[in-house]
């Protein structure tokens, strides 16, 4: 599968994480700047956001799948609230990104 770079995404290790979580599942993944329709049939793109609550920390993030030019899965993470008063807000991009990519890959 191949993974479209996302430039304007800053969060640490997100990019990362995601081929690792395509790994546990036995896809092999490759990382475009551009990708060729010719190319790939699978291309993933990626949204990350990240707010700041004494640190840094993972908000939001979008994943979608397309075969071929259409969508054929999605999949999201978000903290409601940029998760208030939450301790979990700070967990580590993995430990939230993980369940993310499972529910991509139903």
């Amino acid at each position: 599968m191949c993974i479209r770079e996302n430039p304007d995404v800053i969060v640490k290790d997100f990019l990362p994480v995601l081929r690792e979580g395509f790994k546990r599942h036995g896809i092999a993944t490759d990382v475009y700047s551009t990708i060729g329709a010719d190319n790939c049939p699978y291309v993933l793109t990626y949204t990350a956001l990240q707010s700041w609550d004494f640190a840094l920390y993972l908000s939001h993030a979008e994943l979608r799948l397309e075969r071929d030019g259409r969508q054929v899965a999605f999949a999201e993470y978000h903290l409601k609230g940029k998760g208030g008063l939450s301790v979990a807000k700070w967990q580590s991009v993995k430990s939230k990104m993980d369940p993310v990519i499972d529910q991509l890959l139903k």
